[in-house]
């Protein structure tokens, strides 16, 4: 009895692959082990393999069961040391999920994905942009690289990486290059532009230049908080920013001219409107503004702008260029509907 304590002692020291592949043999060798002591009951070792099985794991069907007294020191055999071991095997399959949950709590976990929104900085402002990227697209995955401890939010479309998003290491772990953009934030209650913009900097440069190492385009929106900044940026390939500081003070001057502008605004901005800012391919059917804001309208949408272009009803009848990109207001039925015409 003592020796099969010492077994269990021993195994449960052992590594989790070398103990299921340990079990495993002990499970096929015990099904033919069976079989030849009692050929009869058990005429091939695939019924040996039930019977191993329904006695390791205490099922105890009863449809076979040994009937020589080897057959039966056999089954002793196996309730000592395979349920035991069955037991064990259990155990670090458990223990293994708690592991793999930790680690993936303190983002120390690689990200597989691709198609993934990258949000580096966690702030108040960071969660609210993942709750509309989420209700914008309900298919879309969130991936935060922050330096703390453990994930700041628990959601089951985000995942965390610990780390600093300047290290090459990191952004290989995020699969940044996979990612469908990558939105640099600065931290909440921050009181000195100057360092909090020339740490996204240095961030957005290190993203910049692993994409040119890796010959990939990654596309990049970056939070400043000063306009006069963004020419320190113009060799970091930045694809678009948002300025915090000025976007405030502009939203208050529009409200305070033209009273109650801010609250259409906002209501634009945001998903509880129902409508909202989408960017559509340009058809080959249109020849001209005027025909794709027809078919559009037609279809639930209106169209607003060529790029930063808002004046298209002076221009219904000039041709649209090959580089357009347009820009519609509508409802998230009226594009999918969009996307499928």
């Amino acid at each position: 009895m003592l020796f099969i304590f010492e077994i269990m002692r021993m195994t449960v020291k052992i590594k989790k692959l070398t103990l299921l592949l340990l079990t495993f043999i002990f499970l096929i060798c015990s099904a033919f082990l069976i079989h030849w002591l009692e050929p009869e009951m058990f005429p091939d070792p695939f019924i040996g393999f039930w019977y191993v099985m329904t006695t390791v794991t205490t099922t105890g069907y009863g449809d076979f069961v040994p009937e020589t007294t080897l057959g039966r020191l056999f089954g002793l055999f196996l309730y000592f040391v395979g349920i035991g071991l069955i037991g064990i095997v259990i155990g670090k399959i458990v223990e293994g999920f708690g592991i793999y949950r930790k680690l993936k709590e303190e983002g120390k976990l690689s990200y597989k994905g691709q198609g993934h929104y990258v949000i580096v900085g966690w702030s108040s402002k960071a969660k609210h942009t993942m709750n509309e990227i989420l209700e914008i697209d309900d298919k879309a995955k969130i991936l935060v690289i922050d330096s703390r401890a453990k994930t700041p939010f628990e959601h089951e479309k985000m995942s965390y990486i610990q780390g600093d998003p300047t290290d090459k290491e990191i952004l290989e772990k995020a699969n940044i290059i996979q990612a469908k953009a990558v939105l640099i934030f600065t931290q909440d209650n921050e009181f000195n532009p100057t360092a909090a913009d020339g740490q996204s900097l240095l961030t957005v440069s290190a993203i910049e230049g692993y994409a040119v190492e890796m010959k990939q385009e990654i596309y990049t929106i970056v939070e400043i908080l000063k306009e006069k900044h963004i020419s320190n940026f113009k060799h970091a390939n930045v694809d678009e920013f948002v300025i915090a500081d000025e976007a405030l003070s502009d939203l208050m001057a529009k409200s305070a001219v033209d009273k109650g502008s801010s609250k259409l605004i906002m209501k634009l901005l945001s998903r509880k409107s129902g409508v909202d800012i989408r960017k559509i391919k340009k058809q080959p059917v249109w020849q001209t503004y005027n025909d794709a804001f027809e078919e559009l309208k037609q279809l639930g949408a209106t169209l607003i702008s060529d790029r930063n272009d808002f004046n298209l009803l002076t221009k219904l009848e000039e041709p649209i260029p090959n580089e357009a990109e347009l820009y519609v207001i509508c409802s998230k039925e009226a594009y999918e509907k969009m996307a499928t015409s």
